[in-house]
């Protein structure tokens, strides 16, 4: 998988979005894991910015003087946009540990280089260190390396990656998951009696995960699938497709297509010229589908998708500002909730409070993205809000639970 952005090392943190990265898995070839931060990059290009290698950082950091050693694992040294998001990761890392006063934990930050032998080195260094859990790596394969030190010790590891296979016994995924996009969603359209559903999935990787959970939600939730189609890039084969669906889609309460703007905007266009009514149908997608130029187009009006509450993102993005003088990586707020979780469970049992089993909690954390828990496969859990593109803008339809408890 190739780790580029746009612009330079600022410009690249800028606009290293989630739905960005969404849009560079959904068309990506691929298989899964190759990368494993940022929302559901398991396969595929991150971005499109120039390959820049970052200055050589120190080999250990240390930040904070609590008693309990937390190591954060990073590709601090590798060349790209990984290295990039590795220190912005890193600087939400640092506003973590001083907002909450640094007096709590001692995060010890190692440059992992993005290699399993480098993440397996430096989980072995932390451990010697006495780390009671490890934060980090991004990579899948980064993951697995540091897994097979901390597992014998029973460590635990809250890694960035989406690929589920290196999830469980002892290592949790806080990362973006399109399976929950796609479950909020369709709970919410069932919960608003429509129930039949219609898809128009990308040829990807992305597009088979979407798959899997739209099958399962719909059939838990009580509705149905009425129809389904998998298309690529093609116009001349968009068409066709367009063609063969429009006709089912009068049996449909929900036009499913959790694609990229551009996929959307072309397909949806192409489902009109064939006679299909946008107005009777419900449009949904998932968190892809939080940009400009569908929210401005008018057959979008009443379209729905799920994402985040962005008033936490907001907030956090000022004070990452005021303190580092640029913008953070979107998906910098997973290593600020890390830090911000272990901070929190070593306040309320101790300093050898972090466990497997305190990070299994049934009622979950809240962080910068709001409420959020571990699966018992290690995979996360996040409360989303619903969308609803309206007159050109975007409102909440239903706001995201602040607790499990509501859920």
């Amino acid at each position: 998988m190739s780790e580029d952005r746009h612009g330079t090392a600022g410009a690249a943190a800028d606009r290293l979005t989630r739905r960005a990265v969404l849009q560079r898995w959904t068309r990506a070839g691929g298989g899964l894991g190759a990368l494993g931060l940022l929302a559901a990059c398991a396969g595929g290009d991150i971005g499109e910015a120039p390959q820049v290698t970052p200055a050589p950082p120190p080999t250990a950091q240390q930040l904070g003087t609590g008693g309990t050693v937390v190591a954060l694992l990073l590709p601090l040294g590798a060349q790209g946009n990984a290295g990039i998001v590795a220190l912005s990761m890193k600087n939400s890392a640092e506003l973590a540990v001083v907002e909450a006063g640094g007096g709590d934990i001692r995060l010890v930050v190692k440059d992992d280089l993005g290699t399993a032998q480098g993440a397996r080195m430096a989980a072995e260094a932390a451990v010697a260190e006495g780390a009671k859990v490890v934060i980090g790596p991004l990579f899948a394969h980064s993951v697995a390396a540091a897994a097979q030190v901390t597992r014998p010790l029973n460590i635990p590891v809250i890694a960035f990656s989406t690929d589920a296979n290196v999830a469980g016994n002892g290592v949790f995924l806080l990362s973006f998951l399109p399976s929950g996009d796609v479950e909020r969603i369709v709970r919410f359209e069932v919960s608003q009696n429509r129930r039949s559903f219609a898809a128009l999935l990308p040829e990807s990787a992305y597009g088979t995960v979407v798959e899997g959970a739209l099958q399962q939600t719909v059939a838990s939730a009580g509705g149905r699938v009425a129809v389904m189609e998998r298309f690529g890039t093609d116009r001349a084969k968009m068409g066709e497709v367009a063609r063969r669906i429009a006709p089912a889609l009068a049996q449909a309460d929900v036009l499913f297509i959790p694609d990229t703007p551009d996929q959307v905007l072309q397909m949806v266009q192409m489902l009109a010229a064939n006679g299909v009514d946008l107005k009777r149908l419900r449009l949904a997608g998932t968190g892809l589908w939080d940009d400009q130029r569908l929210i401005s187009d008018a057959m979008f009006d009443g379209a729905q998708f799920a994402a985040p509450d962005l008033s936490g993102w907001r907030a956090f993005s000022e004070r990452y500002r005021a303190r580092f003088g640029a913008d953070p990586v979107r998906t910098a707020t997973l290593s600020y909730d890390a830090v911000s979780l272990v901070t929190a469970v070593v306040r309320a049992s101790g300093p050898d409070g972090v466990s497997i089993a305190a990070l299994s909690s049934a009622s979950g954390f809240s962080g910068v993205e709001g409420a959020f828990r571990f699966r018992a496969d290690g995979t996360i859990e996040r409360g989303l809000a619903v969308m609803e593109i309206k007159a050109g803008a975007v409102q909440v339809a239903s706001p995201a639970p602040r607790s499990f408890a509501q859920l």
